[in-house]
């Protein structure tokens, strides 16, 4: 990962940013000292827990989900010839 000191970033600032949607994140220094890291905002950040799925074991679904209140349904929009 690319490291610059701050008065680069300042003068390459709008590269930088180019640089960093394109997913290559940098880290701006002072003095040789790491301060920040600057990423896209969208890139998933490490660790990040997927979403898909997120309610596994907390929820069920009736064996008869598919035919619930068909009864009722039937009522309110039978055939009506």
């Amino acid at each position: 990962m690319q490291t610059v000191n701050i008065h680069e970033a300042k003068t390459q600032l709008s590269r930088l940013i180019d640089q960093a949607v394109k997913g290559e994140s940098f880290i701006i220094a002072k003095a040789g000292k790491p301060l920040v890291k600057v990423t896209r905002l969208d890139a998933p950040s490490a660790g990040q827990i997927r979403r898909l799925g997120f309610m596994e074991g907390q929820i069920t679904v009736p064996d008869d989900f598919d035919s619930m209140g068909a009864k009722e349904i039937e009522l309110l929009f039978g055939d009506e010839e």
